[in-house]
This record gives C-alpha cells, structure tokens and sequence, in this order.
C-alpha cells in the first residue's frame, strides 16, 4: 500500500468521518480491522487520510458501523471514489495548500455563505482589490508568488460563473465597503463590481451599516460551505497561523446560527445595493 505524502482537507475529511463512524459504533481500530480482514495499521492509515478506501470497503465499514444513512454513506462513497483534478492543482506546489484546499471545497460545495468585516469577500474582488490586498501582507510577498495568489483568487470565481452557479450569500460591514484597499480608483471599481455581482443569478449581498443598534451577531469574519449532506458542511476561519477548516457538528451548528443572525439585522438585498451605490457615487 503506497501512503500518500500528503493529504487534501476533502481527504482528511473522510478519513475524520469515518473514524467518528467508528468511535460512535464504539468498535477500536483493531475491530475494524478484523472486519476487514487487514491489520490494525492500515485501519489507521485511513483514519489519518494517508491512505485511501476503496468503495467496497467503505460500506463494508459503514455497515459494520451501524450507519442507516444512506445519502451520507453515498456522499462518503464519492468523496472516495472521486479521482478528478482540478484547476486548483496547477498551483500544487506554487502556494500553500489552503489555497489548494480552499478551491477543492468550493468546487464541491452545495452554497457558499461569507461574513466580512475588513475585506470585500474574496470571490466578490476584482483583480485590482486582490492585488492591493496581498500586497499590504506582512512580510512582503516576493511579485511572482503575489501575482499567483491573485490568479488563483480569480480563478476561484468559477463557481459564481458556472451555467449551475453554486449559491451564495455575502454579508459585508460597512467597513469592509469603506476601507480603501488600494487607492480611490481601485475602491471605486469594487463597488462598482460589487453592485454588478449582487445582480448576478444566485448572488446576494447584504451589507451591515454603522448605524445598526445593538448589533453584536459576530465576531469575526467567517465562511461556511455546503457539503453534498448537512454533516460534511464545513466553516472556514482564517487566523494569523493559517486557514482553519471546522467541520465538528457542535461548531458547525454555532457558525450556521451566527450566519443567520448576522443576516436577519442586515439591510436585504434591494437596501444593500442603494447602500453600496451611495458609497461608489462618494468616491
């Protein structure tokens, strides 16, 4: 068996699923094994994501598990099975693997939701904004990775381009539309952007004014990306350290209620596009 030297975050995904199937059968890995009829190592290579699981034996475990649902095993099953390669992959390598994994997970997602206090959300930027924003990264990016990352964030924007556009739903604080990313012209041709995204199938946008009373429905930026079922949806969080992919169901419920909350107190969509113009015509 040839261990993979690295796992993607959809990888490791399954392997942490099928693990949590395990633990809640209340079966040990050697038990697993048995059912298998492999050793207890390469039930934790699997468990690990360095080593893949063929469909056959997928179920075999999801049936020895107890597990009665049948579109989550499904959903599992293709997670497994799925040799595709994306775009992404040309940068495998180039830039980090949160980039890599990042665009793996909106490739397969079933909608997209983004909180954003500071920054424009990245799908929604134009190539100008993107570049002003990785250009104020501390330290310095050296130019060519710079011009990779915004390539790579221009391209993610398949999803929003697709005949079957993937739906998603930006909220954006007042301040995230005021900071200047780049100079005058740059801001102007966000907003401009921005309003001509919110029009697009499938594109909302709310945004949160200053002004709101009482608003305290988050507390920093956030994504949340569908799964093919609720149990493999995952909450995105970046952090100084690096991108962090959430996917415990506790976690994932508190992400799924600030998400609402956040936007029953912003303005709709109509209001929103009368803020976001008020701001462009200032500029």
């Amino acid at each position: 068996m040839v261990l993979r030297r690295e796992c993607t975050a959809r990888q490791m995904r399954l392997a942490v699923e099928l693990r949590r199937l395990r633990d809640a059968a209340g079966l040990s890995a050697v038990e697993a094994a048995a059912l298998l009829g492999v050793g207890r190592v390469q039930i934790s290579h699997i468990e690990s994501g360095l080593a893949g699981v063929s469909e056959q034996r997928l179920r075999r475990l999801a049936a020895h598990y107890s597990c009665t649902d049948e579109t989550f095993v499904e959903a599992l099953v293709v997670m497994a099975t799925d040799r595709s390669r994306g775009w992404w992959e040309e940068y495998r390598g180039l830039l980090p693997t949160s980039f890599l994994d990042l665009a793996e997970l909106e490739h397969h997602s079933t909608y997209r939701r983004d909180v954003e206090f500071l920054f424009i959300p990245g799908l929604l930027q134009t190539e100008d904004y993107a570049r002003a924003a990785f250009s104020s990264r501390v330290p310095e990016l050296p130019r060519e990775e710079l011009e990779l990352r915004v390539r790579h964030r221009m391209q993610r924007k398949v999803i929003l381009d697709a005949p079957n556009p993937v739906p998603y739903d930006a909220v954006i604080h007042e301040a995230a539309l005021r900071i200047r990313v780049g100079d005058r012209i740059t801001a102007r041709s966000q907003l401009t952007r921005l309003l001509e995204l919110s029009e697009a199938d499938r594109v909302t946008v709310r945004v949160i004014p200053f002004d709101l009373d009482g608003f305290g429905g988050a507390w920093s930026s956030m994504m949340l990306a569908g799964g093919a079922v609720p149990k493999l949806d995952t909450a995105v969080r970046d952090a100084p350290h690096g991108t962090g992919f959430i996917d415990s169901e506790a976690q994932l419920g508190v992400f799924r209620t600030v998400f609402r909350r956040v936007v029953d107190v912003s303005l709709d969509a109509s209001r929103s596009r009368d803020f976001i113009h008020r701001l462009a015509k200032e500029l």
